[in-house]
């Protein structure tokens, strides 16, 4: 793995180094916002991860995750942040982050969170690179959309829903493959996070808005909020 930690303290670069080199993962370090983005920029293909802190110099941790989020929408972010306000931390969701670790972490918490990560983003390189799709290969159908999970794509009425992350992909997977069933917040980080997960529960609804977002550039909106209790997919409406 080629990993990209965007950090400040570089304390923290030295201990993570140590479980880096254990794990035998290629890893840079970039110390303030700006040579984050640069570095990003000069070869934005040869990352497979990227752990961003917040609170860094010269340009804030949200506008490096916007600014690579314009060049790649699918290279994974952990926002490694050490702001108490939770808010913050579903921003960095909304505005395309597919993880968050608060600070102070266990670094073995850290190293689990981006194997995981890392699994949903290597299936997802491996299904992009098939060609010659037809209908038998999808795995979801309904009405108006299909879904195949060997290549990670996604169509609504014949057409194709771009940018999604792993996690956007997992959290709509889950969804469609029981229409109309009510899924609660809990229920779809248990069944889309595949580690113990301690975070807010409104990450869902964060993961849900952007891909809603990416939804509606296609076609009409096919996940609904049922209030008080969570969101279902539903496409009986979707002409």
């Amino acid at each position: 793995m080629k990993l990209l930690m965007i950090e400040d303290n570089k304390s923290v670069c030295e201990m993570m180094s140590m479980f880096f080199e254990k794990e035998k993962w290629d890893v840079e370090y970039a110390y303030d916002g700006i040579s984050a983005v640069e570095k990003f920029k000069e070869k934005s293909d040869k990352w497979d991860m990227i752990t961003l802190d917040l609170n860094l110099p010269g340009m804030d941790g949200m506008q490096v995750n916007a600014e690579i989020r314009k060049i790649s929408s699918t290279v994974p972010i952990i926002i490694l942040t050490a702001r108490d306000s939770e808010s913050d931390q579903i921003l960095g969701l909304e505005m395309g982050a597919d993880e968050y670790v608060s600070k102070p972490f266990s670094p073995i918490t850290l190293i689990a969170r981006i194997k995981a990560l890392h699994r949903r983003a290597q299936i997802s390189a491996l299904g992009s690179s098939k060609q010659n799709k037809v209908d038998d290969d999808f795995d979801v159908k309904t009405d108006h959309f299909k879904l195949n999970s060997s290549t990670r794509e996604a169509y609504l009425n014949d057409n194709r829903i771009d940018g999604l992350t792993p996690k956007e992909f997992d959290l709509l997977r889950v969804l469609a493959k029981k229409p109309r069933q009510v899924f609660s917040r809990e229920q779809l980080l248990q069944l889309v996070w595949d580690y113990e997960y301690y975070g807010d529960e409104r990450t869902v609804d964060a993961h849900i808005k952007k891909l809603r977002q990416k939804i509606e550039k296609v076609g009409p909106q096919v996940i609904q909020t049922v209030w008080g209790v969570g969101y279902k997919f539903d496409d009986t409406e979707a002409e």
